[in-house]
């Protein structure tokens, strides 16, 4: 007997009801995006693995622990892009962008990271991003953000997150503060839960993020970022913070948010949420104003988030009561095999005429059967036609949806009836 294949574990099947949920957040970050003058660019999804190894730092999890790596047939050694940011930096980089215009660019794909799966998080998943190259003032950051508060506003779920916001200062001052928190760290070491305790040799500063109870309690009194932070970081912060009370943005400021990868300095954002299990973070992202040089370029500064499509999925579908989800508005049956143009010929003017999802029923059988499955693909009309709306020149259009009577029009009015109703 043959096995039944599954997906790979991490990966799956995304139905077309969640697909097209996807589709609507993809579209809304889309539109909002081209609205502030971001353009798009398509990143390949397999790169030189150096590239994250440069790019996030060998000691995230991200490259460390989670980055799915593979040797090419002449052994250079690749990997499964892990996130876009340090994609989009060696595209600028590469195409010297950077030096010709300030790139304002987003795109959107699947990212990969070998993750223990649970709900909203997957080893192949979803984001959209977008990154801004060549802007050191802080209304670009306040602008990011802002597209952000439109998407999920236009989605109704900016009362469903709550925005984190930190200033991480820049290199040195992240190095002055990796030290002391090491220094006041190691008598506790074996104290830390066992991700901490790995985090403490190779990067520290994610143990701020640690969930456990033991470990938030020994960082009470640990050193504060804050008090390493420079006085042009904090001025700049500080004018960040006044746009988003200007635009009234609600905000917390999060002396724990740090971020992940090796490469943000000074502001660092993202959404949570308490309503979609333990991965909170919707959207996030920050300033990096050292990578495009880390990458080989000149010094350029830069910023941009990215946004799991997953998780803003999941959430929509936890806290709003979508609409049942349909593929079809008109469902088109010919009453006979000899009304088959015709009905072809209808479908053609719906489709040019209007903006209506159409589908033909392609299948012989008995008028009864024909009508329960135009109810089943959840359209709002059938148009049905038989020999004499084809002598006529007519149609019949019956609402599956409601008790409306059904009408006879003339061909020439169909579309006029079906755009009213």
């Amino acid at each position: 007997m043959n096995q039944r294949l599954k997906p790979v574990r991490g990966m799956r099947d995304i139905l077309p009801e969640d697909s097209a949920r996807f589709s609507l957040i993809e579209d809304t970050f889309r539109s909002v995006l081209s609205g502030y003058s971001y353009e798009e660019i398509r990143l390949p999804i397999v790169e030189s693995k150096n590239l994250f190894d440069r790019g996030l730092g060998e000691s995230t999890d991200a490259v460390s622990k989670e980055m799915y790596s593979f040797h090419d047939r002449d052994s250079s050694e690749l990997a499964l892009r892990p996130e876009g940011t340090a994609s989009c930096a060696r595209a600028i980089v590469n195409h010297s962008m950077a030096h010709e215009d300030k790139p304002r660019l987003w795109y959107a794909g699947p990212m990969f990271r070998h993750e223990r799966p649970q709900a909203g998080r997957y080893r192949q998943f979803q984001q959209v991003g977008a990154e801004a190259f060549g802007y050191s003032g802080p209304a670009i950051d306040f602008e990011l953000i802002q597209i952000v508060t439109n998407v999920l506003e236009s989605l109704g779920l900016i009362e469903s997150v709550t925005l984190l916001i930190n200033n991480i200062g820049d290199a040195t001052a992240r190095a002055r503060f990796r030290d002391a928190l090491v220094n006041y760290l190691n008598p506790y070491e074996s104290d830390l839960d066992s991700d901490s305790r790995t985090r403490l040799h190779k990067n520290p500063m994610r143990i701020l993020d640690s969930k456990n109870e033991r470990t938030q309690t020994i960082l009470e009194g640990a050193p504060k970022l804050k008090e390493f932070v420079g006085d042009h970081s904090t001025e700049r912060f500080e004018l960040i913070l006044g746009m988003l009370s200007e635009a009234q943005i609600a905000y917390e400021v999060a002396d724990q948010l740090v971020r992940g990868f090796d490469y943000y300095t000074d502001s660092v954002f993202e959404w949570v949420t308490d309503q979609i299990g333990a991965q909170d973070a919707v959207c996030a992202g920050g300033r990096y104003d050292g990578l495009i040089e880390l990458l080989g370029g000149k010094p350029t500064p830069g910023i941009g988030f990215a946004a799991g499509v997953d998780r803003i999925a999941l959430l929509k579908s936890e806290t709003q009561e979508d609409a049942s989800y349909r593929s079809t508005d008109v469902y088109l049956i010919a009453l006979s095999e000899d009304q088959r143009s015709y009905v072809s010929e209808i479908a053609k003017r719906i489709r040019q005429g209007t903006n209506l999802r159409v589908r033909e029923h392609t299948e012989p059988g008995r008028m009864g059967s024909k009508m329960r499955w135009a109810d089943k693909s959840g359209a709002t009309w059938a148009v049905i036609a038989g020999e004499s709306e084809e002598v006529e020149l007519n149609v019949s259009i019956k609402w599956l949806r409601s008790d409306r009577e059904q009408l006879r029009v003339p061909l020439v009015g169909m579309l006029e009836v079906l755009k009213a109703a």
